[in-house]
């Protein structure tokens, strides 16, 4: 519990130290053709992302107890307008749309705002979904996002930095129907997934997970993982980045049980976000592209992480053909004024990126 309290105090002095001035983007370095540009600032601690069908961008927190809407009613790339939806939820980090309404994740349940974009300022009483989910901060705010199937897929996480816990119901990612009902593991053997996404083309699952900490500045590595069907499992507390025992619960099961992830990330750069590219605004290269937000790390020696990875797959759709960087310059010398966390394919092909301490939304588009 002592690790988990220097995170957050650790994450609290960042954002503590955040200016409300206009983020510095002239900083951050992408390729040739690429522009990045603030879409909202002084958005306090923006995380989790999520698109109404009326192009209302809604932005979750984790400190701040709020849920926004962005609303750039003139379509020019800059919002003009935010609106508080919520406030004094319990770290309502996750945000997901569908059939207008709003879904919210807060750390032991589900809310759904009914028709929220009809009028963003009058919000309605939120309809609570689901209250079943642990109450324990630790690794307990969530990403949440509807997958092909209709269901809310709902992660928790491990309420520890390392341990065994009940494996039907922390570390796992869960899935139910949009109403809250039929519950069930979809993933098990995942320390702390906040981010994840479907294939456009497979429909299948592909998500992140933050290795543990206090192994040394280097391992276990972060994961990418990829869960083509339910049942499956990713190896935590047992074993790590698919061929690393845990030096406590390692000697109880075998590497080989589990399955291994598709990218080792590197040790403690935190992803965050992911999303597979479907706009048609960037270079046909791409498309169907996974991006990835690592927050970056917290107690490294050397700070790791702090830009926005990109990973392409081979035509097999299961198999990573190569990652590299796509933004970065988020921290230099040691020294982060910055930290992704989420990211969104708008309908105009541009991707928007969020920032928990900078507090900011940043907008990337393409022109030769």
């Amino acid at each position: 519990m002592k690790y988990f309290l220097h995170a957050m105090a650790l994450a609290a002095a960042f954002v503590a130290g955040a200016a409300t001035a206009a983020p510095p983007i002239e900083r951050l370095k992408l390729p040739p053709g690429f522009r990045i540009e603030v879409y909202a600032d002084n958005i306090e601690h923006a995380r989790s992302l999520a698109l109404g069908d009326r192009g209302t961008v809604f932005v979750g927190t984790l400190s701040k107890g709020s849920v926004y809407a962005l609303v750039d009613s003139d379509h020019d790339g800059k919002v003009d307008e935010v609106v508080t939806i919520g406030r004094g939820l319990n770290a309502p980090n996750g945000v997901a749309f569908r059939d207008g309404a709003l879904y919210v994740a807060e750390i032991s349940r589900i809310l759904r705002f009914d028709n929220i974009e009809a009028d963003l300022r009058s919000p309605p009483k939120p309809v609570v979904v689901f209250d079943k989910l642990p109450a324990e901060r630790y690794h307990g705010w969530k990403f949440i996002a509807f997958g092909p199937d209709g269901w809310l897929y709902v992660p928790v996480g491990a309420p520890c930095n390392i341990c065994e816990a009940n494996p039907d119901m922390y570390a796992a990612i869960h899935r139910m129907k949009p109403d809250g009902s039929q519950f069930e593991v979809f993933a098990r053997g995942i320390r702390n997934t906040v981010g994840f996404d479907w294939d456009p083309k497979s429909k299948e699952l592909w998500f992140n997970d933050h290795g543990r900490d206090m192994m040394g500045d280097d391992l276990p590595s972060c994961e990418l993982n990829h869960a083509p069907k339910a049942g499956m499992h990713f190896g935590f507390p047992y074993c790590h980045q698919g061929d690393t025992p845990d030096p406590e619960y390692g000697t109880k099961r075998k590497c080989s049980e589990f399955t291994p992830p598709a990218l080792k990330q590197g040790g403690h750069v935190a992803p965050n976000g992911l999303r597979f590219y479907t706009g048609k605004m960037f270079p046909a290269e791409y498309k169907n592209r996974i991006f990835i937000a690592q927050h970056g790390s917290w107690n490294r020696s050397k700070k790791s992480g702090y830009r926005v990875m990109m990973v392409a797959l081979k035509d097999d759709g299961k198999t990573v053909d190569k990652a590299e960087e796509f933004a970065t310059g988020w921290m230099e010398n040691e020294r982060a004024w910055g930290r992704p966390v989420d990211l969104l394919v708008m309908p105009d092909g541009s991707l928007l990126i969020s920032d928990d301490t900078a507090n900011a939304v940043y907008r990337v588009t393409y022109g030769k």
